[in-house]
């Protein structure tokens, strides 16, 4: 069955004033939701750095990525309905939803 990165971008629980505790719970009952869909929970991230030909940014880029789950799914519409539970959801953020294939050549050429 295929993969899929659930990646997450904003969202602030903590404008929320929702405890530590509650804000875990959410997560937790989601991934109870998820069942064996969920491959890896993931997390949260960090601040990230953008690399470019430029150069690196040390801002997190434009949209930073938050955290991400890796879920299996028949296809990315099911994978779609998934993310729908994602309880960044609530705070105003939002789950890109892409699937994992594995890296390939597309134009190898032969030297």
């Amino acid at each position: 069955m295929p993969k899929y990165i659930l990646a997450y971008h904003g969202g602030n629980a903590a404008e929320s004033g929702m405890s530590e505790q509650e804000e875990h719970a959410r997560w937790e009952d989601w991934k109870n939701v998820m069942g064996q869909a969920c491959l890896d929970e993931g997390g949260r991230v960090g601040w990230s750095k953008t690399v470019r030909s430029a150069g690196i940014a040390h801002n997190g880029g434009t949209n930073p990525l938050a955290g991400y789950t890796i879920v299996e799914a028949e296809d990315i519409e099911t994978a779609c309905e998934i993310a729908k539970g994602c309880p960044i959801l609530a705070d105003g953020g939002s789950v890109e939803v892409a699937p994992i294939g594995e890296m390939t050549a597309p134009h190898a050429t032969a030297a």
